[in-house]
């Protein structure tokens, strides 16, 4: 059973910082790309961050760049997403996500269950 477990979030004021963890089980963590998606209330889902089996990565949204950053450790099968400088506008629901290649495409095999970040003013 493939499970992508997202872990981390909370509540955090603005300008504070925030490390999301996804772990990974039951595929090959080297023949996907994994990928952070976000979706806030009332609005539809969007791609965050991703990072291919090779470690590139690719930005899905200019307006986490020069804030977040994601990584991976390979032995431990986990993706990180650090977050800082938190906005309220980055408050949303988290997802975790295998994509269906090995590198970033922005489509998903898989989906974690989410976890809520919220950044308070």
């Amino acid at each position: 059973e493939v499970q992508l477990v997202e872990s981390g979030g909370g509540l955090v004021q603005a300008g504070g910082s925030l490390r999301l963890s996804c772990a990974v089980s039951g595929l090959r963590f080297d023949d996907y790309a994994i990928g952070w998606f976000r979706q806030a209330p009332g609005r539809e889902s969007e791609g965050v961050l991703c990072i291919s089996n090779r470690g590139g990565r690719t930005y899905f949204t200019d307006s986490v760049k020069g804030r977040f950053t994601i990584s991976s450790d390979d032995a431990k099968k986990r993706v990180y997403l650090q977050m800082n400088s938190l906005k309220r506008e980055d408050t949303a629901v988290y997802y975790c996500a295998a994509d269906v290649y090995y590198f970033c495409t922005g489509q998903v095999s898989y989906w974690g269950q989410g976890t809520q970040v919220t950044v308070s003013s």
